[in-house]
């Protein structure tokens, strides 16, 4: 139990520096292979609305329906008018789900455009297993640590010789120590679902 404990934690820190250093990489409601977008396909398909109305806020379900149902009506219509309808839909879901989360629209991703740490935590929950997640999130933060550290050690042996080599051994150092702050910042913190 303890091991599942440091796992979890482990998961949690990753997911953390993720969100801390890099807003694009994380724009996993955003992407069409994203749960918004899998849920909206669904709404649609079954026609039935509840399927995508834990995404948004209270406030945007009247337009969310409202929305959904002219999306509906115009399904069996013309191909070209109902594409884009669908996806004025779509963006618009996003759109309110994204500032629920306190984070900006910038688009539509493509599918695949999500991290694979992200996706491995999605398979994670579809197949109710965490265990692979787990060992490739171990092996993960260590070899991203590990690459931080030896670059500092390489660059601490030369960080005196020049302006130029000294700067980039404070750049790598920076570098390292701010991924391990942010690391201690989500351990130590509850992190919100910010992206």
């Amino acid at each position: 139990m303890k091991k599942f404990k440091m796992r979890l934690g482990k998961i949690a820190l990753l997911l953390g520096v993720m969100m801390t250093f890099s807003a694009t990489a994380f724009a996993h409601c955003d992407s069409y292979d994203g749960p918004v977008i899998q849920d909206a396909y669904k709404a649609l398909e079954m026609k039935d609305v509840t399927y995508v109305m834990k995404w948004i806020a209270p406030e945007h379900e009247t337009e969310i329906k409202q929305l959904f149902g002219k999306t509906i009506d115009l399904k069996n219509g013309d191909a070209k008018i109902y594409s884009i309808v669908e996806k004025h839909f779509l963006e618009t879901l996003v759109r309110y789900h994204r500032e629920t989360e306190g984070a900006p629209y910038t688009g539509l991703k493509p599918a695949g455009s999500t991290a694979p740490i992200v996706q491995m935590a999605d398979n994670s929950i579809a197949n109710k297993d965490v265990k692979r997640l787990l060992t490739a999130l171990d092996k993960h933060i260590k070899t991203v640590v590990q690459e931080k550290y030896d670059k500092v050690m390489k660059l601490e042996k030369v960080k005196d010789n020049s302006v130029t080599e000294g700067r980039a051994y404070v750049a790598a150092y920076v570098d390292y120590t701010h991924t391990l702050e942010a690391l201690e910042t989500v351990l130590s913190h509850q992190s919100g679902h910010h992206h």
